[in-house]
């Protein structure tokens, strides 16, 4: 590498420093404000050489800055913020935002940098999508849930979740005070906006995962996951052949037990949830329906549960089903990661 270099991406600056390896020459500074035209107008410095290696952490702002680094011929690595912070030690030394780029800056030239796959645009575009739409399902949800605490705290007779339209009914039928009756009311105009905003976002979804290679093999061949389910694996799984087995995608999701032991002493277990939040979420959602007795996993998921608990079932089954999309997706091979048709 003839130029090895790091940024520490902030939302007011970008703070770079980077190594000339042939003459030992070392630059430092800040790219203010932190926006495109800027970083772009900063990179032409680099135009027409080979060989330059940029490292920036996956933290929020990370899209851009890769993106026009591989725009102008840099060659980006995205660390895994976690380990990269792992790398650190214990704090014997103030952070600052030199510090840091410092730090990405002198692992990559080691060689030791934690890196994450960067997915290309289309894939980063689908985990827009399906993130904005989980978003809005926990909007709505919480209103759901505010509204029946309100029926609940003003005495009313429980008629039904407010997710049907039976019980939205009730909800609107209901003998509440003043306040309480403005309280449902708001709560029931904002599930209908947040519906209008979701059904829409649902069909494009579906679209999506009937067009997809790799989302339409994960729809159509693991029984419980759907449209939403199918793009939110995909995507946020990405490039399976990363992984050397399916323990390490089980790992990745932050399903697998972590678990500490020394001698005789043992503490109890509990999920690493060092993964992709949309990613356990789909899963588990899609293990949730082996509960269907027509479900292939019902057998395993009851005998599950009568052992433990029902929660705990449907963990077992969803780390199943990170395993089976693993291996589906990695038979696809290439195809799996193309743009929908």
């Amino acid at each position: 590498m003839s130029i090895v270099g790091a940024f520490d991406v902030h939302r007011r600056q970008l703070t770079f420093e980077y190594l000339d390896t042939g003459t030992g020459e070392l630059k430092r500074g800040r790219v203010v404000p932190a926006d495109r035209e800027h970083l772009r107008a900063w990179l032409a410095r680099f135009a027409g050489q080979e060989d330059v290696h940029f490292a920036l952490e996956g933290c929020t702002g990370w899209r851009y800055v890769a993106e026009e680094l591989a725009e102008a011929g840099v060659i980006p690595h995205l660390a895994e913020p976690a380990d990269t912070a792992a790398l650190r030690g214990r704090k014997r030394h103030a952070k600052t935002d030199q510090t840091d780029a410092r730090h990405l800056r002198v692992h990559l030239l080691a060689g030791d940098l934690p890196e994450c796959w960067i997915p290309p645009e289309h894939v980063l575009e689908a985990r827009a999508v399906v993130r904005l739409y989980k978003d809005l399902l926990d909007e709505r949800g919480a209103w759901h849930q505010r509204i029946a605490a309100t029926l609940f705290h003003q005495g009313a007779p429980l008629a039904g979740s407010v997710a049907t339209a039976a019980g939205r009914t009730a909800a609107g039928q209901a003998d509440l005070s003043a306040a309480g009756r403005q309280a449902v009311e708001t709560g029931l105009r904002q599930v209908g906006r947040l519906s209008a905003e979701l059904d829409p976002l649902r069909r494009q979804l579906d679209m999506l995962s009937r067009r997809q290679p790799g989302c339409r093999a994960l729809r159509d061949t693991h029984y419980g996951i759907g449209a939403v389910t199918a793009v939110a694996i995909w995507a946020e799984l990405g490039d399976v052949r990363r992984f050397g087995n399916s323990d390490d995608v089980v790992r990745h999701t932050g399903l697998d037990i972590t678990v500490y032991s020394s001698d005789t002493k043992r503490s109890a277990g509990h999920l690493s949830r060092q993964g992709p939040e949309l990613l356990r979420w789909a899963l588990y959602e899609a293990a949730k329906l082996a509960a269907r007795p027509a479900a292939p996993d019902h057998g395993y998921y009851t005998a599950t549960r009568d052992r433990r608990s029902g929660g705990l079932a449907t963990l077992s089954v969803a780390r199943k089903l990170a395993r089976r999309c693993y291996h589906t997706l990695r038979e696809l091979g290439e195809e799996a990661l193309q743009p929908a048709a």
